[in-house]
């Protein structure tokens, strides 16, 4: 039941990896704007989604409320590739063993014990796991640009 998305996760992460590992070791701490993460600290966030979710998926509710929201600022650059590559691995080992009963089974997001919604987790999945990495991978293709390759003009395949 879970092949597709399996399938889908091993063909996301590639292009995932790619775009992770052509940061700039001397940029993390790049920021567009005070207020925004750093290079850094959204690589980090999009390593981490797959293993992040994984662990989510693994309970039946989670509470919005204890939701850890400082992102962590990995040093050095080899920390977000770890990180993508253990969360993969646990995504696919879970993705692998899930069951059609617990595919189908509701998964609720709280906050301060109110229901936010419910869903099957297999939708779950779908939304946060997958839609919600390719959203912040999208964030960091944007944020990411001007620290890459800061003339506009520049045409090189790394732009």
């Amino acid at each position: 039941m879970m092949e597709p998305m399996l399938n889908e996760l091993r063909q996301e992460a590639e292009t995932t990896k790619r775009l992770l590992d052509g940061i700039p070791a001397n940029k993390l701490d790049w920021r567009p704007h005070p207020k925004s993460m750093s290079l850094g600290q959204l690589a980090l966030h999009v390593a981490s989604i797959p293993g992040d979710l994984t662990r989510l998926a693994l309970l039946d509710q989670f509470d919005a409320a204890n939701a850890n929201l400082e992102p962590a600022t990995p040093e050095p650059k080899a920390i977000v590739m770890s990180a993508l590559d253990k969360g993969l691995s646990e995504a696919s080992e879970y993705l692998t063993s899930l069951s059609p009963d617990a595919a189908g089974a509701p998964w609720r997001l709280t906050l301060r014990g109110a229901e936010v919604f419910s869903m099957p987790r297999a939708v779950m999945l779908r939304s946060l796991l997958l839609n919600h990495w390719y959203h912040h991978r999208g964030q960091f293709i944007g944020l990411s640009a001007p620290a890459r390759c800061p003339n506009p003009g520049d045409l090189r395949p790394q732009c």
